[in-house]
């Protein structure tokens, strides 16, 4: 996969983001940044693509043009189908912008549809979590470290699907953590706390599959990794770090009565993403065990039921 059709999968990904047209300045210059931070030594490049998905001087069409091969087209209809549902199942508008990009990418209605189902699966798996974790700190802190290592297998996942898995997994993690101390969360409270934080839910699965995509760990759609664990490293950091400290700090808002400003929350949750990716090099060979013994209708089947 060269640049070119790196950056035409990118551009697709951001429209994706703003399909919904809902997207506050808070995301919008999350996703931004994200988009500017994929790929240091391109920075220029990924901020005027950024600047030319916003202000529409790139089309939809010819960023489709731009990918000659099945695998980088059936690549980036699921990227984008990630993007649409990453925070809760996709509206009218952004089923609308998928059924063009398939339409403009030449794929098949039947096998982008299943795609999109299995998509609307993970988006819609119930919160609750079992066996359900008591208010136990050491309990609690086991259910974390548990979550966090799992997210960040899925991280060494070649599929599209794994990566989509990691954010309904953090938001049981949490609902069940605030079920713990006794609050009854839904999805929007959820995302409002991780949104809190500094974590938008569009612009982590951005962030996840940009890396991956820049990474060289994404070759045939539903093939093998590329590039081996090692490159692999930054992103389970990633995703690793990000699962710990959502953990850590609902522990600690949900623990004291939600009786927390934003300002000690978000220094709190920095400190412990710092943290969450010192401690990830600990628990590396667990993290690679755990991601020989996945597959991706195992992850589905998890988090509908976990």
């Amino acid at each position: 996969m060269d640049q070119t059709e790196q950056h035409a999968i990118l551009a697709i990904s951001l429209m994706a983001a703003f399909a919904d047209g809902g997207k506050d300045e808070r995301e919008r210059e999350q996703i931004k940044r994200i988009a500017e931070g994929l790929s240091p030594e391109a920075e220029a490049d990924l901020a005027k693509l950024y600047q030319d998905v916003l202000l529409k001087r790139r089309t939809l069409e010819a960023s489709a043009r731009s990918l000659s091969s099945p695998e980088t087209r059936q690549l980036a209809y699921e990227m984008a189908v990630g993007v649409c549902d990453a925070d809760g199942r996709r509206d009218a508008a952004e089923a609308d912008f998928l059924e063009r990009l398939r339409n403009a990418l030449g794929l098949d209605a039947q096998p982008a549809q299943d795609f999109a189902e299995s998509a609307d699966d993970l988006a819609d798996a119930p919160l609750t979590a079992t066996p359900a974790v008591g208010p136990d700190a050491a309990a609690l802190d086991a259910s974390v470290l548990n979550y966090a290592i799992l997210n960040g297998a899925l991280e060494l996942l070649p599929q599209s699907m794994a990566s989509m898995a990691i954010l309904p997994l953090q938001m049981k993690m949490v609902y069940a953590i605030g079920k713990a101390h006794g609050y009854e969360l839904d999805r929007g409270h959820i995302t409002d706390f991780a949104a809190t934080l500094g974590i938008g839910m569009t612009g982590q699965y951005l962030e996840q599959m940009g890396r991956k995509l820049l990474g060289g760990l994404l070759g045939k759609a539903g093939g093998g990794l590329l590039g081996g664990l090692g490159s692999a490293a930054t992103g389970v950091a990633f995703s690793f770090a990000t699962t710990y400290a959502l953990g850590k700090v609902a522990q600690h808002y949900y623990g004291n009565g939600r009786r927390i400003d934003t300002g000690e929350l978000k220094q709190t949750f920095a400190r412990l993403f710092a943290q969450g990716k010192e401690l990830q090099g600990r628990y590396a060979g667990e993290i690679a065990h755990k991601a020989r013994t996945l597959d991706v209708p195992q992850v589905l089947d998890m988090v509908k039921r976990r």
